[in-house]
C-alpha cells in the first residue's frame, strides 16, 4: 500500500474512516495512486461547501453530570477549523457524511438560529441559565464572517438580558467585541479561548484553519481590556505533542491579565480515534506509539472512556503529572480555576411576531 502525500490545509488525512452507521468506504491501491495524475491530472483542491439547515428548534438541553452547562446552541454543523482531535467529528456521520474530511469541508449553517432562539426564550415557563456556544463546533469558524449567525444570537441575548458563554479557537471573536463588552457590563457573558500550543507550525498541523496561537492570546488580551471575563483553556492536552507548552501558555495568558484557566486531556470518541491515529502516522510516526500508549494509560487501557463521571477525569501517573503541572503553572501565573458567575435575574422574555409579553 502506497501512502498518498499529506493533505495540506486540512486536519483529517482521509474521508475513509469506518463509522458506526456502515457508511460506504473505499481505499485506493498503490498502482492507482502512482498512475492517477497521468490519467486524470493533479487532484483538485478541496473546497469548502455550506448547506443551509432549517431545524425546528435550536437549543439543546442536557443533564450530563460532566459538563457545567445544561443548554447549548450550535449555529453550525461541521467545522472548517479542521482540528484533528475534535470530539464533534462523529456527529457528521448522522448526515451520512464522513467524520474525516467531510466534517471540515461539507458544512451546515442554521441561518434561522436567532429567530428560533427568540421563540425558545418566549415560551411560557422558560427559565434562564447560561447558554453555551462553541460546545460542538466553533461559533467563530471562517463562515461566520459571511453568515453572522453568532452575532445575531448575541444580539438576542443582549436584548433579552440572557446570559451566554462562548468557547472558541478563533480571534474572530473580536468581531463582536462591541456586543460582548455590553453583555459583560450586565454580567451576561464570559469567553473561553482554547490554546493548544505556542508553535504556529504545530498548530497548522493540528488545527489548520483556526487562528494562530499568537492571535488567540492577543484576542484574550483585547477581551480583558474591554472588561469581558476571559479564560484560557489549554485543551486538549496531547501527551508528547502539546503538553510541553502548558506552562508557557499559562504564563503568557496570565501576563495579559487573564485570571482563570482550565485544561482537558485528549479524548478520542468513536471515529476520532482512527482519524487521530492516521494523523499521527503521517505527521509524527516516530512517536505515535508513545502518544497512544499514554492516551490509553490514562483511559484505563482504551482509546477513550465514554462513561459518565469518568470521561472527563483521566487517571494514572501521567494524568496526575499533568494535573500537578497545571496547578503549579496557574499559581506562578496568578491564575485560578474558571468560576463563571453570570446574572440570570435580569432576563426579560422577548416579544414574538410583534406581540408583547403578558407576563
Amino acid at each position: 500500500m502506497v501512502r498518498p502525500p499529506p493533505i495540506h490545509g486540512r486536519g483529517a488525512q482521509s474521508g475513509a474512516v469506518p463509522t458506526r452507521f456502515g457508511l460506504a468506504t473505499r481505499e485506493e491501491d498503490g498502482d492507482w495512486l502512482d498512475a492517477r495524475e497521468g490519467i486524470d491530472g493533479a487532484p483538485g483542491k478541496l473546497r469548502t461547501t455550506v448547506i443551509d439547515l432549517h431545524p425546528k428548534s435550536i437549543v439543546t438541553f442536557n443533564t450530563s453530570p460532566d459538563i457545567a452547562f445544561d443548554r447549548s446552541l450550535n449555529a453550525y454543523a461541521g467545522c472548517e477549523h479542521g482540528c484533528i482531535y475534535c470530539y464533534a467529528r462523529p456527529t457528521h456521520a448522522y448526515h451520512d457524511l464522513s467524520p474525516g474530511l467531510d466534517f471540515e469541508t461539507r458544512l451546515f449553517a442554521k441561518p434561522q438560529a436567532a429567530e428560533l432562539l427568540r421563540k425558545t426564550f418566549a415560551k411560557l415557563g422558560y427559565r434562564p441559565r447560561p447558554l453555551a456556544m462553541g460546545t460542538n463546533t466553533d461559533p467563530y469558524q471562517p463562515i461566520e464572517a459571511r453568515y453572522r449567525i453568532t452575532r445575531q444570537v448575541l444580539e438576542v441575548c443582549l436584548e433579552t438580558r440572557h446570559p451566554v458563554t462562548i468557547t472558541t479557537k478563533s480571534a474572530r471573536v473580536l468581531d463582536d467585541l462591541d456586543l460582548l463588552a455590553e453583555l459583560a457590563r450586565h454580567r451576561l457573558t464570559a469567553v473561553s479561548i482554547s490554546v493548544t500550543s505556542l508553535d504556529p507550525h504545530l498548530s497548522r498541523l493540528l488545527e489548520p484553519r483556526a487562528s494562530a496561537p499568537a492571535k488567540r492570546l492577543a484576542a484574550l488580551g483585547r477581551l480583558v481590556e474591554a472588561g469581558v471575563p476571559a479564560h484560557v483553556s489549554v485543551a486538549p492536552v496531547i501527551p508528547s505533542i502539546t503538553d510541553e507548552f502548558m506552562e508557557g501558555i499559562l504564563e503568557r495568558a496570565g501576563a495579559l491579565g487573564v485570571r482563570s484557566a482550565s485544561w482537558i486531556m485528549l479524548r478520542l470518541p468513536h471515529e476520532v480515534a482512527p482519524l487521530f491515529r492516521e494523523w499521527l502516522s503521517v505527521h509524527f510516526p516516530d512517536r505515535a506509539g508513545k502518544v497512544m500508549g499514554i492516551v490509553q494509560e490514562v483511559r484505563d487501557g482504551r482509546d477513550n472512556d465514554p462513561g459518565f463521571f469518568t470521561r472527563m477525569k483521566p487517571q494514572g501517573v501521567w494524568a496526575d503529572l499533568i494535573r500537578t503541572r497545571f496547578r503549579l503553572g496557574c499559581k506562578r501565573a496568578g491564575m485560578g480555576r474558571v468560576d463563571i458567575d453570570l446574572d440570570c435575574s435580569a432576563f426579560r422574555p422577548p416579544s414574538v411576531d410583534g406581540q408583547l409579553s403578558l407576563l
